[in-house]
């Protein structure tokens, strides 16, 4: 198979899972903005973590929050907890990494806040500290992640919301994530700004 021909075929596959989860997902996306909309009107905060790429997307949607996403309006109040290096390596440092996140929800989460925590696989052990750490400190919690959910969904609370998409690629994992996100991030604009 030729370069370019590959790569349409890469656009198929993507094109193809998100229309196939599209359906699936839409009802649990809009269960996860309604939690949002709620806890940010209620004058909590958004907290968010992943690893690697999802890092990465945690970061995206922090920044979206904060700042804008399509439409002018004032920032809402979110901390992506994977930014800040010297807290990271201090903590990876003198306990372990899987506790990366997990020492900042215990530092910084408040009850009624949500944290979005995002595993591709759902089976990244800082991921679970973190959801476990929420659930401690009465944070809500939206678990994005793939596959069959991995340990998520033992983690999980009954009100919290996990966003499974229905691949085993890493790659169309991530690339649903982010609309995800943008789902989430349009949804919150309109509730709250109109």
């Amino acid at each position: 198979m030729d370069a370019v021909t590959r790569i349409q075929q890469t656009f198929n596959d993507s094109a193809n899972i998100k229309l196939e989860a599209a359906e699936m997902l839409a009802p649990v996306i809009a269960d996860a903005a309604t939690l949002l909309v709620q806890q940010l009107l209620g004058g909590h905060k958004i907290l968010s973590c992943g690893n690697g790429g999802s890092a990465a997307d945690a970061q995206h949607f922090s920044s979206e929050l904060l700042n804008r996403f399509e439409m002018e309006r004032p920032g809402l109040p979110a901390i992506a907890l994977t930014t800040d290096s010297s807290t990271i390596t201090s903590i990876a440092n003198d306990f372990r990494y899987e506790e990366v996140f997990a020492k900042q929800i215990h530092a910084l989460g408040q009850e009624g806040d949500v944290l979005l925590a995002i595993s591709t696989s759902g089976r990244s052990p800082s991921i679970i500290k973190a959801i476990d750490a929420a659930q401690e400190r009465g944070v809500k919690v939206i678990a994005l992640s793939g596959r069959d959910g991995g340990e998520v969904p033992a983690h999980i609370c009954d009100d919290d919301v996990e966003i499974r998409v229905p691949s085993d690629s890493t790659a169309r994992i991530q690339e649903i994530h982010l609309l995800v996100i943008h789902c989430l991030c349009e949804q919150i604009d309109l509730q709250i700004f109109g």
